[in-house]
């Protein structure tokens, strides 16, 4: 097989070091992941996942300090986010100007999540940055859930593959609107 298949979480941090693109565990389905600030890593991402720029992607993070510098914060969002995470909860916030569109796609917000997930959350943390996070699967096919289904689905791509368990989540993360308090999803 091609592609890098391991569970240990200090591989898959030189893998992000090294611009790569990474598939890990988080509370529902196997995710997508690279360093949201290399621009490369992410282009190659969207091209393996078949995603649209313009869509915008999610990012995920060990704590709400990893993302404040992509976020704009007041005290209402802050009031209806914080009690949500660590959890299974996106949410989508006002970004600043300076974030880069290819994680915006064509909106002025980001969709950003503080994972509960044990495994995503330790792999944000030793990594020191939020990461990409997008369903690990081709964007018309189904989500999947094991190291195996990600393998077998991307047997021609060069992404490493953090083996772990998926969480208890039946379904993909609910999306909500920071501002409005709106479910997205």
């Amino acid at each position: 097989m091609p592609q890098h298949y391991s569970s240990d979480i200090n591989a898959a941090v030189q893998q992000l070091k090294a611009g790569k693109v990474i598939a890990y565990p988080t509370e529902a389905v196997y995710g997508l992941g690279c360093d949201p600030l290399n621009e490369q890593a992410v282009m190659h991402l969207l091209d393996i996942k078949q995603r649209p720029i313009e869509k915008g992607l999610i990012l995920i993070a060990a704590s709400l300090q990893q993302l404040e510098p992509y976020l704009v914060l007041n005290d209402e969002i802050l009031a209806r986010i914080t009690p949500t995470w660590p959890g299974a909860v996106t949410w989508v916030i006002p970004a600043p100007a300076n974030v880069p569109k290819w994680l915006t796609g064509e909106h002025n917000s980001l969709a950003v999540r503080v994972t509960a997930h044990p495994i995503a959350q330790q792999l944000c943390r030793d990594y020191g940055s939020p990461l990409v996070s997008t369903s690990a699967n081709a964007t018309t096919q189904p989500a999947m859930r094991t190291a195996e289904q990600v393998v077998n689905a991307f047997a021609d791509s060069d992404i490493f593959i953090l083996d772990g368990k998926v969480g208890e989540l039946a379904q993909e993360t609910a999306i909500y609107d920071a501002v409005s308090g709106a479910r997205l999803r």
